[in-house]
């Protein structure tokens, strides 16, 4: 069986219990795997006859993978390659919305990223590569999250062409460790005993195009496998590479605030009380906003929002009135790299013993800009001379206070980029061995160790600023969800703005960030486990087993200091024209009133004039650690038992505990005043340690009551960790503000209690109708909580106020992650595979795959407490679930020609709670993908593949509160199209 086909044999008169076991013998699976979960019904295998329907393809990793579901115990789905070195989605992630319960996130570029399984967001799924627990994390846009810095896993990072099975595993096992709330992932990469040829080669070229890019890039990958005669010795390499040009335009407004936050609009003439009052700093009077800048509000406009107050803000004029923080158009374009291999060495001289040396590498660099042309005043205060210097001429407001058209003078309006480089790489080693001593006992198990490093390896914001234009307007009346932005000048003329240092009295006119770099995220992996199997009789096992898993999670910050750290003016004889280029292309592939060219500064032209990245050495500049490490040693017993023979019906399952002490340290460094530093700042170091243990039961039960009739039952203790990042020890306090936050390294898992239920039919060969019922009994959740507490009771250090006029005994604002009460989810999962073998001719190359999955769950949120004590709650939904999921896909296949199309809905669902004030939420708008593939077969070597995703256009669109659903951002990533060829032999 190390040696089996991935070609399928199926014979239209056998049972599904005969299929299952025929399907099985044709994929590879370590010895274990085939001994732990026994086919149910052996039925005797009958040589091929000439009614024999030889299935390959999309069809065959179809049947393979429900094989697999049949024989588990526990609720697994998976995705298998269709031969070796052709996994049969271009992305991970996204080869997973087939599976039901599965909903996707998608990231930059619109490419998948992130899953949540049965409404259980990312970091609640563990992902293993070949049987070890993996990081994978990378950096993205700011409205996405920005950086990974939790558990979850971005799959991204990740060509999928070094892998040949995904395998989604929904219920726990005490075999399996610890860790998921959600799922287990496990990825798994081929090895050379996987096919049945002793030589195999394959490789695959696209190109790649994007309808807002314009660009074909390079897509390919190789695998060569050869098995060295009866030596049992072989080798499998592979290798894969593509470099991508994305594009994404839309709308942001980066938050939504209403009227008050800022201080409110200039006031018309007249009107009392005067905004702002008057002053001598910003040149604000009875006639002027600012200097230079008249009051020309009109009186009906002002009162409007001056009379919109929200519930509960009696006496704050504009808190009922919203508008975006700062309303822009946006395009971003990103060059990704991606490129990843793996190396086998295995030694397999019979059955009874396997030993393989498993390698892995992927690496994912990034390149991104960021362009935008915006109206920054709506994000300033008067301080900045912002908010309370624009003149409100016109607006009409929603009857829920939303703002649905304004026109204003007084705007600054700002060209603003963002440069930026980071790269992920991954690497990865693992020894595995098996071997079985007689027909009783079997023993197994791998040593391991992983590296995943994320570098932000360089941030660079810019910007050129024009002041104080007039007739700006924000226009909502034409339908849709995202604004027509009139800017009232020619925003493609560079003559309009301003580069230089500030003139004072708050006024802004340019600049430039060089945010302090190089920065990491580091996490090492270390695994050793052993596990032992003995078959006491024909209808009982007992596995015992023993792990040790570390994780090592660090983040660097390294602060470096340029020659130039204020906005110099210009140099004799330059004109900003020269440092600028024009953002294109807008007007025709977003639309929505997107001026057809907007001046930019270059920021390689910047970074040359000034010297920007001539770094300087800088004593005490300082670097910060946080880190945390986590130790699991667990331990498991558990026993499979069939008895089916013994009770004339089909009766087997799993019944296990598993033991898991874990020890965890969290360090990090705590920022204190020092007049003495050359920077004002020293560390003082903080480590905290603790450990805790946990009992985790579980059992699966498949009872076949009748043939082809599953019914599946599940229940288990669960736990989950929180975030890592919430685990280090770090404080940032504002003494000016009296606010701050502060990381809880005595944050206990997330646990809960678990029950599943489910019926399937397998009721032909190859089809499936299923049902499951799946219920989780949240019992402890973590959240941010702000709390009003005194100083002195943080435990920081005093030095910590210096300079702030702020006494230890003063109240501060202090967000914390707390765990909280949780509470129930509970859902349903439906799903069918059928195949169209019932039929003759052309119809019976049809086959359908479609799933839907509700879930439901509400979340008690802690918004403030007071000593401990929630003061302000609110229930809602589970941040991340989306309640409705659902997938389709219709394909025909014969031995010339497959294809196939898939939809995917994810419903709306709820990013993060709360949102600013007067907005309960931030959520995400349903999104429905379309995607298709083909492939044609010229010869038995040389296949044609097409392949199309997100066909319809979809856009992505977030948005703020449950009720007014004001557009937070919006962006359009276009359609894209690969065109290969696959050689084999």
């Amino acid at each position: 069986m190390g040696r089996a086909p991935f070609k399928t044999v199926m014979r239209s008169r056998v049972s599904a219990p005969t299929l299952a076991v025929a399907v099985l013998m044709s994929v590879s699976h370590p010895a274990f795997a085939q001994d732990a979960a026994a086919p149910q019904d052996s039925g005797a295998q009958q040589p091929p006859s000439a009614e024999d329907i030889i299935v390959t393809g999309f069809r065959a990793s179809l049947n393979a993978a429900l094989a697999d579901k049949r024989d588990q115990t526990a609720a697994i789905d998976t995705i298998k390659a269709e031969d070796l070195g052709k996994f049969p989605d271009s992305n991970l992630a996204e080869s997973m919305q087939r599976i039901p319960g599965v909903a996707l996130q998608r990231g930059d570029g619109g490419e998948g990223k992130n899953i949540s399984v049965r409404g259980l967001g990312a970091d609640f799924t563990r992902v293993r590569i070949n049987g070890m627990e993996a990081a994978a994390q990378t950096g993205g846009s700011d409205i996405y999250g920005a950086g990974n810095n939790g558990r979850s896993f971005d799959f991204n990072v990740f060509p999928t062409e070094i892998f040949s099975a995904l395998t989604v595993r929904k219920t726990p096992s005490a075999d399996v460790e610890e860790g998921s709330l959600g799922a287990t992932v496990d990825l798994t990469a081929p090895k050379p005993f996987d096919s049945a040829k002793e030589f195999v080669f394959s490789s695959t070229g696209r190109g790649v195009w994007n309808e807002l890019s314009k660009q074909v890039d390079p897509r390919a990958s190789a695998l060569v496998s050869k098995q060295f005669g009866d030596s049992g010795f072989g080798v499998l390499g592979s290798i894969a590479y593509q470099k991508r040009h994305t594009r994404e335009v839309g709308y942001s407004a980066v938050d939504i605030l209403s009227a008050n936050q800022n201080g409110m609009f200039c006031s018309p003439v007249g009107f009392t009380p005067q905004n702002p009052a008057n002053s001598a700093t910003t040149g604000a009077s009875a006639t002027n906003c600012s200097t230079g800048n008249p009051r020309t509000s009109d009186s009906a406009a002002y009162q409007t929002v001056y009379d919109a107050v929200r519930e509960g803000m009696t006496g704050t004029p504009g808190s009922g009135a919203f508008f975006p923080r700062i309303p822009r158009y946006l395009n971003s374009e990103q060059t990704q790299e991606r490129i990843g291999g793996t190396l086998t060495l295995q030694y397999k001289p019979d059955d009874d013993t396997d030993i393989s040396l498993d390698l892995l590498y992927s690496r994912f660099n990034v390149t991104r800009d960021d362009n935008y042309i915006e109206a920054i005043s709506f994000g300033r205060s008067a301080s900045n001379q912002g908010f309370p210097m624009m003149s409100l001429k016109d607006v009409q407001l929603s009857d829920l206070g939303s703002v649905e058209y304004a026109l204003l003078d007084g705007v600054d309006v700002r060209s603003e980029g963002l440069h930026s480089k980071y790269s992920t790489t991954f690497k990865q080693a693992n020894l595995n061995f098996m071997h079985r001593f007689n027909d009783r006992l079997t023993v197994n198990g791998k040593v391991g160790l992983n590296e995943s490093v994320w570098k932000d390896k360089i941030r660079m914001q810019y910007f050129m600023d024009a002041l104080d234009t007039d007739n700006f307007s924000i226009d909502y009346t034409g339908g849709g969800r995202t604004p027509v932005l009139g800017f009232g000048f020619d925003v493609s003329d560079p003559t309009n703005f301003l580069y230089g240092p500030t003139p004072g009295a708050g006024v802004v006119t340019g600049g430039f960030s060089l945010q302090g770099k190089p920065a990491s995220n580091t996490t090492k992996g270390v695994l050793a486990e052993w596990n032992a199997h003995y078959e006491v009789s024909d209808a009982f096992k007992v596995h015992a087993g023993a792990q040790f898993r570390s994780s090592d999670f660090k983040q660097r910050f390294t602060t470096y200091y340029t020659a130039d750290t204020l906005v110099q003016a210009l140099p004799a004889g330059t004109a900003l024209s020269d440092l600028t280029t024009q953002i294109t292309g807008l007007d025709s592939l977003w639309g929505h009133g997107a001026p057809s060219s907007w001046a930019s500064l270059d920021w390689q032209k910047l970074a040359d004039t000034y010297n920007l990245f001539d770094a300087r050495t800088c004593t005490g500049c300082g670097e910060t650690n946080p880190g945390v490490k986590e130790q699991e040693s667990s331990a498991y017993l558990m026993g499979t038992f069939d008895f089916s023979d013994a009770v004339g019906f089909g009766l087997r399952g799993d019944v296990g505990v598993r033991y898991i002490h874990t020890w965890q340290r969290s360090t990090g460094y705590l920022n204190l005043s020092d007049a003495s530093s050359p920077t004002g700042l020293t560390g003082q170091f903080r480590a905290v340690s603790r450990s805790y243990d946990d009992w985790l039961p579980s059992a699966n039960v498949v009872i076949e009551p009748v043939h082809n009739l599953l019914l599946r039952l599940s229940a288990a203790k669960v736990m989950s960790r929180p975030a890592l990042t919430l685990l280090a020890p770090t404080v940032t306090i504002n003494a000016v503000t009296r606010s701050g936050s502060l990381g809880n390294p005595l944050l206990e898992p997330i646990r809960a209690n678990t029950f599943d239920a489910a019926v399937e039919w397998y009721f032909r060969p190859g089809a499936l109708l299923s049902a499951a019922f799946f219920y989780k009994d949240i019992k402890t959740y973590v959240q941010n909580v702000n709390s009003l507490v005194p100083f002195s009771s943080l435990g920081l250090p005093n030095e910590l106020l210096i300079g702030s006029n702020t006494t230890p005994d003063e109240l501060f604002n202090i967000a914390t992650p707390t765990n909280t009460p949780g509470g129930p989810l509970k859902g349903i999962e439906l799903n069918a595979q059928i195949p169209f073998n019932f039929t003759s001719g052309f119809l019976s190359h049809f086959g359908v795959l479609a799933n839907y999955t509700h879930v439901m769950s509400k979340i008690t949120y802690c918004l403030t407490s007071a000593n401990g004590v929630c003061t302000v709650t609110v229930k809602d939904d589970l941040v991340g679930l989306s309640k409705d999921t659902a997938s389709g896909t219709l394909y025909w296949e014969n031995n010339k020609f497959s294809i196939r199309g898939t939809i995917n809905y994810r419903g709306p669902f709820i990013r993060g709670i709360p949102a600013s004030p007067g907005s309960d939420l931030v959520g995400n708008h349903a999104t429905t993908y379309v995607d298709a593939s083909a492939s044609y077969n010229l010869t038995d070597n040389v296949k044609l593949i097409l392949e199309g995703s997100n066909l319809t256009d979809e856009q992505n669109s977030l948005y703020t509160d449950s009720q007014r659903q004001d557009t937070l951002f919006q962006t359009r990533v276009g359609r894209t199209i690969s065109a290969g060829v696959n050689v084999k032999f």
